[in-house]
């Protein structure tokens, strides 16, 4: 199978579009890769409210790509050069990643980081995060997680258990989540709401999740071939191009069903769009000046 052409992924995005999707996140792997990347992101950015990841390796040489993005995600886990080539297997990484985000910051593209939050940064996160709101440069926030097969043929892979990453120690979890409420309080570009904070809390506190998986609800992940599964996880269920025919369908139905017991994973963005939906989710967002909202709500 190969992945899907150019002009198919415009066609996708038109689908999204017709669908009611306010955003579109471009992760991978490494979605600058692709040739026509810049066709892409440029079509993208039109329509939706669009991110891009990426490790630093390809954002400068991509740079008029990500122009007319809406956020640049970089990731970087910490502020120590060793610690972050070490959590990222490559050496060198720190200083790749540091010079796309100056870089990119210079040049007024909206760049942000991108730390994953595991047991070998967990006591620099405060430190870091004041590091770079200094510089005017957000931080988006992810948790370190890992696959929990739930089906035989999963989207695709992201995460592997790693003892080493795993945190272990939850009350420093805790009063990390009690520290970031409060550095909230007095600073934007915290790209995390004090709701999602409260969630991972309790979760390291007792266990327990207070929110239910909307996947396939509030959010979808499409592969390169075009597949469509409720999360990477799960099952492919459809094609893009079926999507609107499947949507309402009573099949889709009962796998939301499905989904929304599901207690596999404690993947950050799978949380955060679980907990905020809808209308009250978009307010919520607001009332803490979640930038972009001004857009999500008008689209």
């Amino acid at each position: 199978m190969k992945e899907l052409s150019t002009d198919e992924i415009k066609m996708g995005l038109d689908i999204l579009r017709e669908l009611g999707v306010v955003e579109i996140v471009f992760s991978g792997g490494s979605p600058l890769l692709r040739e026509d990347i810049d066709e892409i992101l440029e079509y993208a950015s039109q329509y939706f409210v669009t991110t891009v990841y990426d490790n630093g390796s390809l954002a400068l040489e991509k740079i008029d790509a990500l122009r007319n993005v809406d956020f640049v995600a970089i990731s970087l886990d910490s502020l120590n050069p060793k610690i972050n080539d070490y959590i990222k297997g490559v050496k060198g990484s720190w200083e790749k990643a540091m010079e796309a985000i100056e870089t990119l910051h210079k040049e007024g593209i909206n760049v942000c980081v991108s730390p994953t939050i595991s047991q070998l940064n967990l006591y620099e996160i405060v430190d870091y995060t004041k590091y770079f709101l200094a510089k005017k440069i957000p931080v988006l926030y992810c948790l370190y997680s890992y696959d929990v097969p739930v089906e035989s043929e999963q989207l695709f892979n992201i995460g592997r258990k790693n003892d080493e990453f795993e945190i272990v120690d939850k009350e420093a979890m805790v009063k990390l989540c009690d520290d970031l409420i409060q550095l909230k309080k007095n600073n934007s570009g915290m790209l995390i709401t004090t709701k999602i904070l409260e969630a991972v809390k309790q979760l390291f506190l007792d266990g327990k999740r207070i929110w239910k998986c909307r996947a396939l609800t509030n959010f979808f992940m499409i592969d390169h071939l075009g597949r469509v599964a409720g999360c990477h996880v799960r099952s492919p269920v459809t094609t893009i191009f079926e999507l609107p025919r499947m949507w309402d369908s009573p099949e889709f139905d009962r796998l939301r069903s499905i989904y929304r017991e599901c207690k596999g994973c404690t993947y950050l963005c799978y949380i955060f769009y679980s907990i905020h939906s809808g209308v009250i989710g978009n307010f919520e967002i607001v009332r803490e000046n979640w930038k972009n909202a001004k857009i999500l709500l008008s689209s």
